[in-house]
């Protein structure tokens, strides 16, 4: 018997000594407790990494750290600023005429044929290592040439045991210009950029008929028939050498220096160079991931990205984690050196001048609701946090003077509060080619007109966002050239205004839904009912939500409709099957959101252009609104300099779009952050994807803190090791009898 209890104490002895001084919920291995790590969190899983076709939030997170393009924003200053990255300059771009004639400076405006600019990147920066750039002993590709029978065995990157690495040249960024014409990648930026980039229309066509000749899928990036290759059964992959194909609009001038030519003044591209879509490819990684077999084993550029920047992706596992790690081939670059006057006092200069980045590593865990997210911040396992409105009332207090500060919790842990106005536009869409809610009739506009009355987005802001937002009246945000604020800039088609004209005492009244009842009928649809069949409308909203965190939004956009007797239909699916809907163009009712590119009313304005349309050209005018007016004061908006013709001509375009109602204008967010003190140089920048480079973080300052908030918790282990030990005990004892009895003991 005693031989047995103290089996059972050895056994929960060792139990308890094998677990971590950090606690026993540390989601971490005690291996990387010191270790120069920043730890986030990410809900939907990136679709596109390849930079010619991503352009979403969640996906920007990863390719602007991998990636460079030849600018980027300057991290501290205000406002906005553009500064070199790649590039050794800003550059600026000469004109020329029809004939191709450079211009003087200054000519009028009218004999602008052409804008020109030329760029210079640095010499000496190197790709990270990949296999794409592997090489034998005699000089050739390892594996750019594969068989059949060579990739059998390879199933992920990592199986490519040999890595090799190049410098970065001009001819990488041509190369991915020309990418977004390639018909198989279907660019979001394509439609926009063709406008602007010489030849670049013409070159999408060319490159459709060499698909076309070469016999490959365009839609599938599969070969249709193939051929054997190297005398093995392999079809052909769908490799398109886009060096052998040039574009006139864009050309290397020398190693270094490549040239794009506009059509027209466009000031606005320079803020483009910023961006992932104009970072460089190297023509080696589009050959190896286009050999067939690859896209079957999802190693893809999508999946696999190949940058210079100073992190690269090693863990592609969606389900569970994202890693970055510091790309060793890294070219080098310094904190900044000057900011606001405020900056030095916050800390932000700390750091100045030494070398980036700071972390070494950056691991995304994969979080599907707010709840495990916001407890884990709290726990000290992630790093910084945003503030759902289920956490909004422990993180922060409101005084009486409406002002937001962190509350005692918050402060007893020494959390950081970041605020800012973003400039972002959160709204809902109506597809316009829809045969219900689309169309440009009367009928039409006043059928999403009196769904726009009646969705309450101040009432919305109230219960679902604390008050962080404010109603959109058009989709310029605050801090953008165009935002009008007051009655200047409301959306007449759903508000009033009450009071002093524009001043203290007037204020925003959204209008009564009698009236978007009255619209309903005027709009063929009497207390929600088809005038001519009689049926009850029922509208469908396409969304990718579903889980438990959207069921109380959806109920309430529910009561919306209600209120002028309209039904609504959720038609809940997964984030792919949902852009997938949007690129056909068979949503009809949709949520969406917009963070600004760059600083310019371009960057929203374009956002309803009508050949920037999602359905068939991948573009970003998800509700697929197509008005020429509209269209033709965009084209004449876009070339203008600020000033007062330009803002003229900008309220003109928000007139048209508010009275044809293709959104329902939703919010403009306010955004609120919390990060813990070991994390340091954190400062709000909605321009800048870039900015882990900046980060640094403290792991002696984490781990102490993590040891304070997580104590092991013993006495549920106690308390079942005295149940097992009562059940057990007695047990063994009646057993032991009943053996003895029997003559066994």
């Amino acid at each position: 018997m005693m031989s047995f209890a103290m089996l059972l104490l050895a056994v929960l002895l060792t139990f308890l000594s094998g677990c971590s001084d950090d606690g026993w919920n540390n989601p971490y291995t005690d291996a990387e407790r010191d270790d120069n790590i920043f730890y986030s969190s990410f809900s939907l899983r990136p679709k596109h990494l390849d930079p010619a076709q991503s352009y979403s939030s969640n996906e920007v997170i990863f390719t602007a750290q991998i990636y460079e393009p030849p600018l980027q924003y300057h991290f501290l200053k205000r406002p906005y600023t553009l500064v070199p990255l790649a590039a050794t300059e800003i550059p600026e771009p000469y004109f020329e005429d029809a004939q191709g004639n450079r211009l003087p400076a200054g000519v009028p405006r009218e004999q602008i044929a052409y804008s020109v600019y030329e760029i210079t990147i640095n010499s000496g920066v190197r790709y990270q290592p990949h296999p794409a750039f592997a090489v034998g002993d005699d000089g050739q590709p390892l594996y750019l040439n594969l068989t059949t029978e060579a990739l059998e065995a390879r199933h992920q990157l990592s199986d490519f045991s040999e890595t090799g690495t190049r410098e970065l040249v001009a001819a990488d960024y041509v190369y991915e210009i020309k990418r977004l014409a390639h018909p198989k990648l279907h660019s979001p930026i394509y439609g926009l950029m063709s406008e602007y980039i010489v030849g670049l229309k013409e070159y999408s066509e060319k490159l459709r008929a060499v698909v076309r000749e070469a016999d490959l899928d365009v839609d599938n990036a599969e070969p249709v028939n193939g051929q054997p290759v190297n005398g093995q059964s392999q079809p052909p992959g769908s490799f398109l050498d886009l060096r052998k194909y040039p574009l006139s609009g864009v050309e290397v001038v020398d190693r270094y220096t490549y040239r794009i030519k506009l059509y027209g003044e466009y000031p606005q591209f320079v803020y483009w160079l910023a961006m992932p879509f104009f970072g460089p490819i190297p023509h080696e990684a589009d050959q190896f991931y286009s050999q067939a077999g690859m896209k079957e084993k999802n190693i893809t550029l999508d999946w696999y990205p190949v940058g210079t920047g100073p992190y690269m992706l090693t863990v592609n596992n969606p389900n569970r984690q994202m890693v970055m790690e510091r790309n060793p081939n890294f070219h080098g670059e310094s904190y900044p050196a000057e900011g606001e006057d405020e900056d030095r006092a916050k800390g932000l200069l700390v750091d100045a001048g030494k070398p980036l980045p700071f972390i070494d590593k950056v691991v995304f865990s994969l979080e599907k609701e707010d709840i495990p997210t916001w407890n884990k911040f709290l726990q000290g396992y992630y790093d910084a946090s945003g503030i759902s409105s289920d956490s909004f009332d422990q993180a922060i207090q409101v005084s009486n003077q409406g002002d937001a500060d962190l509350s005692e919790e918050m402060r007893a842990k020494d959390i950081q509060l970041s605020t800012g106005v973003a400039a972002s536009t959160y709204y809902m869409g109506f597809n316009m080619r829809d045969d219900v809610v689309g169309g440009y009739d009367e009928p039409a506009r006043k059928l999403r007109q009196a769904i726009s009355i009646a969705i309450d987005y101040e009432e919305f802001i109230s219960i679902f966002m604390n008050d962080r937002g404010i109603p959109a009246q058009g989709p310029i945000p605050p801090g953008i050239t165009g935002y009008l604020p007051g009655e200047s800039g409301m959306n007449p088609y759903v508000y009033d205004w009450k009071g002093s004209a524009n001043g203290s005492g007037g204020k925003l009244k959204r209008k009564s839904i009698d009236e978007a009842k009255q619209l309903l009928v005027e709009a063929g649809y009497p207390a929600g009912r088809d005038a001519k069949t009689g049926k009850p409308l029922i509208v469908h909203l396409d969304t990718p939500g579903g889980g438990p965190d959207d069921k109380a939004r959806f109920d309430w956009l529910r009561k919306q409709f209600d209120k002028i007797d309209l039904q609504l239909d959720i038609r809940s699916t997964d984030y792919n099957r949902f852009q997938e809907k949007m690129l056909k163009g068979t949503a009809q009712l949709f949520q969406w959101g917009w963070n600004a590119d760059y600083p310019d009313p371009e960057n929203f304005l374009f956002l309803l252009y009508g050949p920037n349309a999602k359905a068939g050209q991948n573009g970003e005018n998800a509700a697929n609104y197509e008005s020429p007016e509209f269209d033709r004061l965009f084209s004449q908006m876009k070339s203008m300099p600020n000033g007062p013709a330009r803002s003229a001509v900008i309220k003109q375009m928000v007139d048209i779009s508010q009275k044809d109602a293709p959104w329902i204008w939703g919010l403009h967010p306010k955004r609120f952050s919390l990060y813990h003190a070991w994390l340091k140089n954190i400062k709000p920048n909605d321009m800048a994807n870039n900015t882990l480079k900046y980060k640094r973080v403290d792991p002696q300052l984490r781990n102490a803190s993590r040891a304070a908030w997580n104590p092991p918790v013993l006495w549920p282990v106690l308390l079942v090791a005295v149940i097992l030990l009562a059940t057990i005990v007695p047990a063994y004892i009646t057993y032991r009898r009943k053996q003895h009895a029997r003559g066994r003991g």
